[in-house]
């Protein structure tokens, strides 16, 4: 199978690299910014000048992208160059009633399509142990499912079209309540001279211990805001989540509560940096 990978960014380049090492055919890639096309090319990656010549060349289409927006430009723009030959793969996080849309029209050219939104960071991108949730027809859920392994370790088919999507926003809005507990509680313990090193030792022994803390309270207590998922990418989750909940007629309180954070820490200025970041806003309140 020859892949076509289309979104170069913080994850889609490592994604990239890990489908170079692992896979035995050619990989296409593009993206708008051409200096990430060249690095990959470097690498052993094909350059293409523009998706519709990616989508041409490759069996199965990958994108990685950072708005429904931009799923949606992608695959109305390459959707001359679909069939009955070709599978796509959108592993971008955009609004599930969107993902479902386009769904709708590459099934209608004979190609096949599935959600692939994958949860944790560019780290886990790196090491190719990112999780990866999959909404689509199963069975060709299984003929891609080994190339979604070159990339993450903890893969689960949750059913239709958009069932992927909605299990990567319930997932990512549940984070930000953690995150959310996580800064209020070290910014009051913090107030008391306990420090973030103390503080996250003893939490990891009780009850409260969690991932996000785990992974993340070392940046915190160096003020280390490197981006591996930015502020402006959680902000844009927590979004789609409250626009699903109201589709839904869910009451999401904690959710809101989030978003308050996040649009405080976005007009500060910190949607760049990383999402820990907002330990800021909440600590210097």
């Amino acid at each position: 199978m020859k892949i076509g990978f289309i979104g170069l960014g913080i994850m889609g380049q490592p994604m990239c690299e890990n489908i170079l090492q692992k896979h035995d055919d050619d990989l296409f890639v593009f993206d708008s910014q051409k200096d990430k096309v060249d690095y990959l090319a470097t690498k052993g990656a094909i350059a293409c000048t523009d998706a519709c010549s990616l989508a041409r060349k490759s069996d199965v289409i990958i994108s990685m992208v950072p708005k429904s927006t931009h799923s949606m430009e992608v695959y109305k723009t390459i959707l001359p160059e679909l069939n009955e030959k070709k599978i796509c793969i959108d592993m971008s996080t955009i609004d599930p009633s969107v993902s479902i849309e386009i769904s709708k029209f590459v099934n209608n050219t004979g190609a096949k399509f599935i959600d692939a939104p994958v949860v944790k960071s560019q780290a886990a991108a790196i090491s190719a142990t990112l999780g990866i949730y999959v909404g689509g027809d199963i069975e060709i859920y299984k003929k891609v499912k080994h190339i979604l392994l070159y990339m993450g370790n903890n893969i689960i088919h949750l059913g239709a079209n958009g069932k992927g999507l909605i299990m990567k926003i319930a997932h990512n809005a549940l984070v930000s309540q953690i995150q959310n507990g996580v800064n209020e509680t070290i910014s009051l313990a913090m107030k008391n001279d306990i420090s973030v090193e103390d503080y996250a030792k003893a939490v990891s022994y009780g009850g409260g211990q969690n991932f996000y803390l785990d992974s993340k309270a070392k940046a915190i207590a160096e003020n280390n805001f490197t981006t591996a998922f930015s502020v402006e990418n959680m902000a844009k989750d927590i979004n789609i989540c409250l626009t699903l909940a109201k589709e839904c007629s869910v009451d999401v309180p904690g959710v809101e509560v989030a978003k308050k954070v996040y649009d405080k820490s976005l007009a500060l200025g910190f949607a760049k940096e990383d999402f820990s970041a907002t330990i800021k806003t909440v600590r210097d309140n």
